[in-house]
């Protein structure tokens, strides 16, 4: 019955990050509600063995039980609905159940008009001033004071992401809601602003100090989900480059840089000292050692398989220590398996389009801009003639051969980006006003996020920042800096030593999610913005820039790489729904201690119940 989807283990790791394991207890708390409220109402059965009619039927009771002004009935209500959109768990048996019934559910839930209810209900938390005066005056922020706020998300974020992405088997009706629900999210439906504008209010109220209840990594990863459904990703941005350039009569795209991107080798973090004081130490021995940890060039894997690489070029820059060394020193094994090796046959040659395509040492085709033909011709005429001809390009009277050959390669590769079309648009306008008239711009959904973010784009700018400086490993807490654990730290403080290492794993994993949705956001809002228009890239560009988000961004590579990568703040047996699904095995400290370990960027637990 339930259909094994082929991004299913994507899907779920979205669906693990968006919950702390300290919040693993209100699972069973989510379930509990809504059994309590299914039986009253249905004797006997079960949720999967409804008909789709009598599903409706009980989500729309759902829907009106929101609207109650009980503040506690509204919340069990709620969390009935999250469990829903969780994918009623109890009832199914394994991982692959629970996502079937959630996509099934969250579709029903959004047919029948429960993602509005929601942003209503999630307007007046935001407005509620008492919640965040109380908040506040309190010496330390714990989880239980956004519970209202964090079932809120945890349905939206559901609603979002499972809509967003899109499955072999969706039905046309799935379809029509999935693009109806992307037009919704990115147009000024909502009071007026897109969706996302809300979302990033909530991240400049919570950094001014007004509400530091918000529950922010749930904010980012809803309104990182939110930017990428709405504007699309690097595949959506890639095809709408290629429209683009149609409508303007450029030539196509050379290739797509994000793919060549991905086929690349990943480079090596620089050698250390030490590293570099053994390797001289080793060949003053006269003893050829090993290559040492050195930043390894992408680049060499398109030199060994360019056809055109000239073969009878040797290693003559080899140094020529090194190779007495190794004749007098023993051969690594490493190196006489390259030395027994026969030499690879020579490869087939390619046309020549394909050379220029992928010319000798770049895994990408070169770009030539136009200023960049006019300089060259220029410096060359000023050479061999004396004078200049000024934007000509075509005339190389007078001019010798070579440089004749190399204004035609240039012009081969010459590249005129989009970006270009746009700045000589804005020279024209500026130039004749009244002979261009006013310009007709596109209501796309980038354009409306910019409208909307443009009058407080400074604020929203900084407020991201300073999260993600609160959330960088080798930052160090202060009393007046804002504190991002509040949707992170249980009410009662940890007695035993099991649960100090379980809440040191979940601080890490939290501020990792936070550094990935903050760094996932600003990187599509980048991309998007400079398709739409490159000022408004220049414009948002600057403002990180005047935020000092550089020194900022250099602050996570001020540490020990190597172990920040490859530390493991997880614990797979609490990671939804692996532990709603399966039997909870006893956790130890013992069994949690080598991830533990790793975490060698954990604050102290001083500083992570640092008051607010």
């Amino acid at each position: 019955m339930c259909l094994v989807f082929i991004n299913s283990m994507s899907f779920c790791l979205f669906r693990t990050e968006l919950y702390s394991y300290t919040e693993e207890p209100e699972f069973s708390l989510n379930r509990d509600y809504f059994e309590e409220d299914f039986k009253n109402h249905v004797k006997g059965r079960r949720w999967m063995e409804l008909s789709m009619e009598e599903q409706r039927a009980y989500v729309m009771r759902l829907l009106d039980a929101l609207e109650v002004t009980d503040r506690d009935k509204r919340l069990k209500v709620a969390r009935a609905i999250l469990y829903l959109a969780q994918g009623v768990f109890d009832e199914c048996d394994t991982e692959t159940d629970v996502l079937y019934w959630s996509r099934h559910n969250v579709f029903l839930l959004y047919d029948m008009g429960i993602f509005t209810a929601l942003l209503e209900l999630l307007s007046m938390e935001i407005d509620n001033n008492q919640a965040c005066s109380s908040a506040v005056r309190k010496p330390a922020i714990s989880l239980a004071d956004s519970t209202e706020l964090r079932v809120l998300l945890s349905i939206m974020y559901l609603m979002v992401e499972t809509i967003r992405v899109e499955m072999e088997g969706d039905s046309p009706e799935r379809k029509a809601a999935r693009e109806t629900f992307k037009t919704e999210l990115g147009s000024p439906l909502f009071n007026g602003e897109p969706f996302a504008l809300l979302l990033f209010t909530m991240v400049t109220k919570f950094c001014s100090m007004n509400a530091p209840h918000f529950p922010m990594k749930k904010v980012l990863l809803l309104l990182w989900k939110t930017i990428l459904f709405t504007l699309g990703g690097f595949e959506e941005l890639q095809e709408m480059k290629v429209r683009m350039r149609e409508q303007l009569n450029l030539p196509p795209l050379p290739e797509d840089s994000i793919k060549v991107v991905r086929n690349m080798r990943a480079a090596s973090p620089p050698a250390s000292a030490m590293e570099l004081i053994e390797q001289q130490q080793q060949q003053k021995r006269g003893r050829r050692s090993r290559r040492p940890l050195v930043k390894q060039d992408s680049l060499d894997t398109y030199n060994e398989r360019d056809p055109f690489k000239n073969d009878d070029v040797r290693d003559e820059e080899d140094d020529p220590e090194d190779m007495d060394s190794g004749i007098e020193g023993e051969v690594d094994p490493l190196d006489r398996d390259v030395i027994i090796q026969p030499p690879p046959p020579p490869p087939l040659l390619r046309p020549p389009t394909e050379r220029l395509s992928f010319p000798k040492g770049l895994p990408w085709a070169p770009k030539v801009r136009e200023k960049d033909i006019e300089h060259f011709l220029e410096t060359s005429r000023n050479k061999f003639i004396g004078f200049t001809l000024g934007n000509d390009t075509d005339t190389l009277v007078g001019l010798p051969r070579p440089i004749h050959e190399s204004v035609k390669t240039l012009k081969q590769h010459k590249y005129v980006s989009i970006a270009e079309v746009q700045i000589k648009r804005e020279e024209e306008l500026q130039q004749c006003p009244m002979t261009m008239g006013e310009e007709e711009v596109e209501d796309t959904p980038a354009e409306i996020l910019y409208l909307g973010m443009l009058p407080s784009l400074s604020q929203y700018v900084i407020a991201l920042l300073k999260l993600l400086l609160a959330a960088a490993p080798t930052s160090k807490a202060k009393t007046d800096s804002i504190n991002i654990l509040a949707d992170v730290l249980p009410e009662e403080m940890p007695i035993t030593v099991l649960q100090s290492m379980k809440l040191g794993i979940d601080v890490n994993r939290h501020k990792e999610i936070i550094v990935k949705a903050i760094a996932a956001l600003l990187l599509l809002l980048l991309k998007h913005f400079k398709f739409n228009h490159i000022y408004q890239f220049e414009y948002v560009a600057q403002h990180l820039v005047f935020a000092n988000c550089i020194p900022l961004i250099l602050k996570f590579f001020n540490q020990n790489i190597m172990s920040y990568i490859s530390a493991k703040n997880s614990i797979c047996a609490l990671d939804f729904p692996h532990c709603v699904v399966h039997e909870m095995p006893e956790l130890t400290a013992e069994s949690l201690s080598p991830s533990f370990v790793n975490c060698t960027r954990s604050c102290s637990m001083s500083s992570i119940w640092q008051p607010s």
